[in-house]
């Protein structure tokens, strides 16, 4: 079963599941017009590694796969796997510029520590998956 959102639920109060930014949609809109892929929208998920245990990924998906948490924010679709949210569970995927360039980042409550490179995170302080995390933050 998928589950769907939208980001007001109940009487007007905001979901706070995963959001988008402004700036994040607007980069993301643009992105996904130009894919090509009819009704995709912006895959966020976690997966094991980096330096700092967990790292984030996000990918252009046109697939609803079976248990995929879908939200509809500031007119961007955004998937999230079940295995995926409970870390994810309140974040904000956003958009930085700065002197380096561009890229979508996500603000995440959950993480307790954060790699410099800004893609891994931490959630406890406890060792990562698999014993996986112990390379630099280019490890894939």
């Amino acid at each position: 079963m998928t589950a769907t959102t939208t980001p007001e639920q109940s009487g007007g109060v905001p979901a706070r599941e995963i959001s988008i930014s402004e700036f994040g949609a607007q980069k993301a809109q643009g992105i996904l017009a130009s894919s090509g892929k009819e009704n995709a929208g912006v895959r966020v998920f976690i997966k094991s590694g980096g330096c700092s245990g967990y790292q984030y990924g996000m990918a252009i998906d046109d697939r609803e796969l079976e248990g995929d948490l879908i939200v509809v924010d500031r007119g961007v679709k955004l998937l999230v796997d079940r295995m995926s949210l409970p870390l994810l569970r309140g974040s904000e995927v956003d958009f930085v510029e700065n002197m380096m360039g561009g890229g979508f980042t996500v603000n995440n409550p959950n993480a307790t520590s954060a790699c410099g490179c800004g893609s891994s995170f931490r959630t406890d302080g406890s060792q990562s998956p698999d014993g996986e995390g112990s390379g630099g933050c280019s490890s894939h």
